[in-house]
């Protein structure tokens, strides 16, 4: 980085002067004479060279701009950010998580800091008749039909991230922490690593486009490869990850040169070469081959809940997915519905900006589909986008979801101080990175208490939020809670804001929606392929 060669190269001219200085007892004259040369020859430095313009015109001054590039984000983080400002998660937001991570005070005094009469501000409303809740393990049964070895879930899981993404350490202590706490790891499209199943945690595999750990040498689809892992006990489901909230629609590569012997093998690809997860899948290309790939994963896995991971995209496709469940009578044991917002993989700026719909409008798109379709029983919905607090579940679960994943909550309950570092295999605090001399620094032990007291207090604050609303369980919430001021002098609750369909409505020939994506897109769709029938 420029900041360090500069900070050693002023900490040697400083230390050369004061040794100067004191050896020869010169005048202080000699010192200014020092740093003028030294000034002088970075100046000729910066004229010949022809790599920087700016450096070439503006000798010496550039570097003073290039140093605050360089610090930049960090003096947004500490000095410029309001402590709302989410970019992308705000202060407020990170020492909640630090707090209950390490079981200190949470609460606050002297009321919200929030301008309650600014537009889109949220809230649920309390009921004059709270509950009494004596427990909070809230789970969620997740299994279809087609099911036999159904699971019960934790309402708050840690998303998918892998190893690879990850260092060891960061996959030893949220794994050790799911353990502890009683809730499941997704392992991320890197497939399971040693550091997943020595601490022996719940896990639920996620496969990716890659089929890493699942894949032939071409990287076809193996199932035999798939069936030795997929039944392993610590595997409770399997998520086949049709796309991400950080990058929709992208392919992947794991440079070669970080393909160590150990991500290698881990994968199933060959060490030292590049790693690639392409952009879709190549074992299936139609909506209702995509079914039939479920059931047979599910059948390999010996069973257990099997579904799918999505970030919407064309409504017309995700259509045409639920009407492939109709035509082959094969449904998904569950949804995950991912959210634009989300993400901890490294994407281009305009994938992470501009593409793939937010979680709120792809998870309600998502419900009111299997709702239309009498569908809804069959098919748990989780949901993962940016959900840190108990009231973000809170409010995921009125939008229409069974439970909620989080991936960068978990990552600050280990220590992640949003450096926005991830990918560039210089995490700090040893959580996004290989480099094992930053990564032994992270204590397992220690980090794993933290993920399992985060996932513990945020969970009891949302039986608290439960009580507050009157309700004897989180399923009871739904959009009529959650109410959201969308001007100064008005204010709607989520179930006006967003139609809600019947179950049923879309199995009518003769319904009307209200819904312009359903007028638009709903006839649109076929179950036998993704593109739009005109």
């Amino acid at each position: 980085m420029l900041v360090i060669r500069y900070a050693l190269f002023a900490a040697a001219l400083v230390g050369s002067l004061v040794t100067l200085q004191l050896s020869l007892n010169s005048p202080w004259w000699l010192l200014l004479s020092a740093v003028f040369v030294a000034l002088t020859i970075v100046g000729i430095i910066d004229m010949r060279q022809k790599h920087s313009t700016l450096r070439r015109n503006y000798p010496i001054a550039a570097h003073i701009r290039f140093i605050f590039e360089e610090l930049r984000p960090m003096l947004r983080q500490y000095i410029v950010e309001a402590d709302d400002d989410e970019v992308p998660f705000s202060y407020d937001q990170r020492a909640l998580v630090y707090q209950r991570a390490k079981s200190e005070l949470e609460t606050r005094a002297f009321g919200t800091e929030k301008n309650v009469y600014n537009t889109r501000y949220e809230w649920i409303n309390h009921s004059i008749s709270p509950t009494k809740l004596h427990d909070n393990n809230f789970r969620v049964d997740i299994g279809g039909p087609d099911c036999t070895q159904p699971y019960s879930a934790s309402i708050f899981n840690i998303s998918a991230m892998s190893f690879g993404s990850l260092s060891p350490n960061a996959i030893r202590a949220l794994n050790k922490g799911a353990r502890l706490g009683q809730f499941y790891h997704d392992t991320g499209e890197g497939s399971i690593s040693s550091y997943h199943r020595e601490q022996g945690g719940d896990m639920v595999w996620e496969l990716g486009s890659g089929y890493f750990g699942a894949r032939n040498d071409d990287g076809t689809f193996s199932p035999e490869r798939f069936a030795e892992r997929a039944t392993l006990e610590q595997v409770k489901m399997i998520e086949l990850k049709l796309s991400q909230g950080a990058k929709p629609g992208h392919g992947g590569m794991l440079p070669g040169a970080k393909v160590n012997a150990e991500i290698a093998s881990t994968r199933g690809v060959p060490e030292g070469q590049d790693c690639i997860s392409p952009a879709a899948h190549s074992a299936f290309s139609t909506p209702e081959e995509l079914l039939q790939f479920i059931a047979q994963l599910r059948d390999l896995s010996g069973g257990k809940p099997t579904g799918f991971k999505l970030a919407i995209g064309h409504p017309w496709e995700w259509f045409a997915i639920a009407k492939a469940m109709l035509s082959t009578g094969i449904t998904p044991d569950f949804i995950v519905v991912d959210g634009a917002e989300g993400g901890t993989g490294a994407a281009p700026l305009e994938f992470a900006d501009h593409i793939g719909t937010p979680m709120r409008e792809g998870l309600m798109l998502v419900h009111n589909t299997l709702v239309g379709l009498n569908l809804r029983d069959k098919v748990k919905i989780g949901a993962a986008g940016k959900i840190i607090t108990a009231f973000d579940i809170a409010r995921t679960l009125a939008l229409g979801a069974d439970w909620c994943n989080s991936a960068r909550g978990f990552m600050f309950a280990l220590g992640c101080i949003q450096s926005q570092s991830c990918h560039t295999d210089r995490c700090p605090t040893g959580i996004a990175t290989q480099d094992e001399k930053r990564w032994k620094g992270l204590d397992v032990p220690d980090k794993a208490i933290r993920v399992q007291h985060f996932h513990a207090r945020t969970v009891a604050t949302l039986r608290e939020l439960v009580e507050a609303a009157g309700l004897q369980h989180p399923d009871q919430l739904g959009p009529e809670h959650i109410i959201r001021r969308v001007s100064p002098t008005l204010v709607r609750s989520l179930s006006t804001l967003y139609p809600y369909l019947q179950p049923g409505d879309l199995l009518n020939p003769d319904y009307q929606p209200e819904h312009i994506v359903f007028q638009r897109f709903w006839q649109g769709a076929r179950a036998e392929t993704f593109a739009f029938s005109q």
